[in-house]
């Protein structure tokens, strides 16, 4: 087999195709369209007449709608077929369901396109495929064939006479030689046709059961997807660690201050005092390291108060004086957004107060009702770099991660402005989170 042919059309073409085991690949795989569509055509031909006949007293009707689902594992046997004339991976254009169970499975099918491809093509397949796959291997195999046998035919032959083809008669063994000839000699030309015929059998197959557009646009919807759930469950782990903190090391750390605190004022003056307001002070600075640490976690003025309030939040603590222009009646929004959001603009502030050298910044958020907008500006020197290594490179990820996209303008000299946009549509405003 010539192995740098993926395809019949491709060996056709590079003039090593008798020479290869493709001839063969390609019979075999036109004989074999019989074998996957008698089957099909009795399904389709039972569900229609079963499900056409007891639709009047409604127990029909499960079998009409099962008609539509027959296409999905016929396409699954066509797509294993193909391998046997295109090498090409070819992979199922399904998504996967996102809940378990034979339900969501069917409500998805029932709503992707492929399903109805696959349905056209078990169809096409069941009453004219598998026809003409059949009817292209008798002719262009089995007929020389036929006349290769000639001789074989003469000597078995009880009056001395065949008919070759049902047309010539053969009585003498010169003769019945040279049709045998003919047949060699018609043997490798007719070889030609079918493997055009099994490549475009296999072409057709691949355009309604496997599109290569339509399959890598479901995979990227499928990482997509996965991508969203990642970010979910990140957003729920950071929460976890954020409650296991505050309601574990930080208790204990309290407990600990006031024990402490109580034990100094216990103690009489001299080395133990001093060594008791020491451990004292240490454990006041651990557990505000400790609460400022919960607090970069997850903020617990984002889960009280929504975005609205926490950006308020944001710019009352910032080293650079902050002008508000937030949206009062901001809905909330899924935890990740806001979180984006929120680590977004400290972000910012915070490169703000390091490296832009400005007076004044301004935050400005609203929603669209389709996506989520916030922009920082600043009246500093300009000139951000996201390469130069000012966390603007891990906002751009953190953004991306939820399809949004960052814009930075900064010219030097200033001012800078940083934009945010994250869709996350809302169709009703919901219930405030406790």
């Amino acid at each position: 087999m010539d192995e740098r042919a993926r395809t019949p059309w491709q060996a056709l073409a590079r003039g090593r195709y008798l020479r290869s085991a493709w001839p063969w690949r390609a019979a075999g795989y036109l004989a074999g369209s019989a074998l996957t569509g008698i089957p099909v055509l009795l399904v389709l031909v039972l569900l229609t007449a079963a499900g056409a006949t007891l639709s009047l007293v409604l127990v029909g009707l499960p079998l009409l709608a099962l008609l539509g689902l027959v296409g999905v594992p016929a396409a699954a046997v066509e797509r294993r077929r193909l391998r046997l004339v295109d090498h090409a991976p070819a992979g199922t254009p399904h998504r996967t369901p996102a809940e378990p169970g034979l339900l969501a499975w069917a409500r998805l099918r029932y709503r992707e396109q492929a399903t109805w491809r696959e349905l056209a093509h078990a169809v096409l397949h069941g009453f004219l495929l598998w026809w003409i796959d059949l009817v292209a291997v008798v002719t262009l195999l089995g007929l020389p064939l036929l006349l290769l046998t000639t001789p074989l035919q003469l000597a078995l032959a009880d009056d001395g006479e065949v008919k070759v083809v049902k047309l010539l008669p053969v009585t003498s063994y010169p003769v019945a030689l040279a049709v045998a000839a003919a047949g060699a000699v018609l043997l490798p030309a007719l070889l030609y046709p079918l493997g055009a015929l099994a490549g475009a059998r296999a072409a057709l197959t691949r355009a309604l059961l496997a599109p290569r557009g339509r399959e890598l646009h479901g995979l990227l919807a499928e990482v997509t997807r996965s991508r969203a759930r990642l970010v979910d469950a990140f957003e729920a782990e950071r929460r976890r660690i954020e409650r296991d903190l505050h309601d574990g090391a930080q208790q204990r750390l309290v407990a600990l201050t006031m024990t402490l605190g109580l034990a100094r004022l216990d103690a009489p003056a001299g080395p133990l005092a001093d060594r008791l307001a020491t451990a004292h002070d240490e454990a006041g600075k651990v557990l505000a390291e400790l609460r400022e640490l919960i607090h970069g976690i997850h903020p617990q003025v984002l889960t009280d108060y929504g975005l609205t309030g926490a950006l308020a939040d944001i710019a009352e603590r910032s080293a650079v004086p902050v002008t508000a222009d937030l949206c009062s009646d901001l809905p909330r929004l899924p935890e990740s957004v806001e979180a984006a959001a929120y680590f977004g603009v400290c972000e910012a502030l915070a490169n703000i107060g390091r490296h832009s050298g400005a007076a004044r910044a301004c935050v400005t958020a609203r929603h669209t009702g389709a996506a989520l907008l916030i922009e920082v500006t600043d009246d500093g020197r300009g000139g951000a770099d996201p390469a130069a290594g000012s966390g603007l490179t891990g906002l751009a990820d953190r953004i991306a991660v939820l399809d949004g996209t960052l814009t930075i303008t900064s010219p030097p000299g200033g001012p800078t402005a940083l934009s945010l946009e994250i869709p996350c549509p809302v169709t009703s405003s919901p219930t405030p989170r406790p």
